[in-house]
């Protein structure tokens, strides 16, 4: 059993991710966010609920306590690059090593082709160029990291993904959420697993110049 901090606990795939990991695994939840009242605790004996913002070195600081894993789903477009350099503050100050963090796919223009261009064109100027450097901050820290780049969200109820690594050509266009929560599950569970690697995580057979439901 290991304690587990969820930042941005209140996004999609963290909310998916939190429902996986009480059905399945014994792990105690904390969940960090900024509104509190937005999220509603279904287990209060394994389930702590922090409210604080991502980009508070302190407020981190108080979350880490105890914690053996850090699971950040967090958002913010122009500030993720800020909420990175605080998470890798905090979790050294609480020595915790052990990061699963979620990015986007075109960090390392590994998309190949038309989808690699369509994927430019939607991400570019503004999105893209702050992630890319958030996943910088990450590489370059001393953490165990695990760096997440789905393909492009869907809510398909189906958990349906395959892999790969950073300095592998992207495939497909698009992933479940489900999917992305399942992966960042089973590294919860086996956190020695894809240690300092980035991965890309696809659908399997949906290539394409961009994904179905465009």
């Amino acid at each position: 059993m290991s304690n587990v901090l969820i930042l941005g606990a209140n996004g999609q795939i963290a909310r998916l991710a939190e429902k996986q990991l009480l059905s399945e695994t014994k792990h105690h939840l904390t969940l960090f966010l900024r509104n509190a009242k937005r999220l509603e605790v279904t287990d209060p004996d394994r389930e702590t609920v922090i409210e604080g913002d991502a980009t508070d070195p302190d407020a981190l600081n108080k979350a880490m306590a105890g914690i053996d894993i850090v699971y950040a789903n967090l958002g913010g477009g122009k500030t993720i690059e800020t909420q990175a350099k605080a998470v890798v503050q905090a979790m050294d100050l609480a020595k915790v090593t052990r990061l699963i963090w979620i990015s986007t796919l075109g960090i390392y223009n590994e998309v190949p082709g038309a989808f690699g261009k369509w994927n430019h064109q939607q991400l570019d100027g503004g999105y893209l160029e702050p992630y890319t450097a958030a996943a910088k901050v990450i590489e370059h820290s001393n953490l165990d990291y695990t760096i997440i780049r789905p393909a492009w969200l869907q809510n398909n109820d189906t958990v349906d993904y395959e892999l790969t690594h950073r300095d592998d050509l992207f495939k497909g266009t698009e992933v479940s959420r489900k999917s992305v929560a399942d992966l960042v599950t089973k590294l919860i569970n086996d956190p020695k697993k894809y240690v300092k690697d980035s991965l890309g995580v696809n659908q399997p057979y949906t290539d394409g110049p961009k994904p179905s439901f465009y």
